[in-house]
């Protein structure tokens, strides 16, 4: 029983890590102004796959 509650601990942290380091890497891009260039990335991925672009 012992072994399942830090199982689940564990994941807990790990969570909480991956959410952070996500944070922070989001962060970063904003900072760099990439915004910008992911939603022009997307627009033209968006157009060929219509075939308009």
């Amino acid at each position: 029983m012992e072994q399942r509650k830090n199982d689940g601990r564990q994941i807990k942290i790990i969570r909480l890590c991956v959410l952070l380091a996500a944070l922070v890497l989001m962060g970063i891009g904003l900072g760099r102004q990439e915004q910008a260039e992911v939603l022009g990335k997307a627009v033209r991925i968006c157009l060929e796959c219509i075939g308009i672009g």
